[in-house]
């Protein structure tokens, strides 16, 4: 059974406070996805007490137990100001548990206000900031540098979409840039860059779905985190993670957010769902 190891919050780059908190409490990054179908199959109604009680509910019970958390930020926003309120609760429980914050927003876009959006979810001294987040990279690799850059000055992370799990990605993915390289693979490419010279783990990630087709030609080893989604109720599996990440599995952060959170509300019944998942992708790791 996996247990809370106490804080591995920590000090230091994201990578290695992520590295850390994978080595301790196993490969997952549970997802915290407050949508009206989960709220009411908890019984709980479709309004800020709903969110509150199922977003704190399932912090509680898993926070001290997964090496990381992602928060779905659309399912908090959707109820305004006390929506994000309720966010800035659940960020707290999760970092007081031990877990890590990836904050899912897939924010992008230019200048100053990509700037304000990694003041936003980057900078400590904001009630929102998370230990990374993630972000979309089609206004151009270079229009996320504010977000990279304050991430280095605060030991936080960027998760960049890269090759998703929805079907309609492969249009824009699997387009051919003028330097021949798919739009993926020269995603893939910057963030190895970014990610140089860095030990045991770079800070900026890769979003790679657990559903998409065979990677071949596609280099996957970032020298950063790979944050895996799609598994359980989107149809992927860890055989799948198997097939796909064969040569980089302990860079692999298998998220789960449906299935985990559809063991609910019972505290118990959610910890074992995520004991039971973590169990799946440390035994690929071995």
């Amino acid at each position: 059974m996996t247990v809370s190891t106490g804080p591995t919050t920590g000090h230091g780059p994201f990578g290695v406070r992520l590295r850390t908190a994978m080595d301790a409490r196993g490969p997952l990054c549970a997802g915290i996805d407050p949508h009206a179908a989960l709220m009411s199959a908890w019984d709980l109604p479709d309004s800020v007490d709903g969110l509150r009680r199922f977003a704190l509910g399932a912090a509680e019970a898993l926070a001290p137990t997964v090496a990381a958390v992602k928060p779905q930020s659309a399912f908090f926003e959707r109820f305004g100001s006390r929506g994000v309120a309720v966010l800035e609760e659940t960020i707290q429980v999760c970092r007081e548990a031990g877990a890590l914050v990836v904050l899912d927003v897939k924010r992008g876009d230019i200048g100053t206000t990509a700037q304000a959006y990694a003041d936003a979810y980057l900078d400590p001294a904001s009630p929102v900031a998370g230990d990374a987040i993630t972000a979309s990279p089609y206004l151009g690799f270079g229009s996320l540098a504010p977000m990279l850059d304050t991430a280095r000055k605060h030991d936080a992370g960027v998760f960049v979409l890269a090759l998703t799990s929805n079907p309609e990605g492969p249009e824009f993915q699997h387009a051919t840039t003028s330097t021949g390289l798919s739009v993926a693979a020269a995603v893939l490419a910057a963030l190895r860059e970014a990610n140089a010279g860095t030990s045991p783990l770079g800070s900026f990630g890769a979003v790679v779905g657990a559903t998409i087709a065979d990677p071949a030609g596609v280099d996957l080893d970032i020298g950063g985190p790979l944050l895996v989604p799609g598994l359980g109720a989107q149809g992927g599996t860890a055989d799948d993670v198997r097939r796909i990440f064969a040569d980089v599995l302990p860079a692999v952060l298998p998220s789960s957010s449906r299935e985990i959170l559809g063991a609910g509300p019972d505290p118990a019944s959610l910890r074992a769902a995520a004991e039971q998942s973590i169990a799946a992708f440390a035994a690929l790791v071995r």
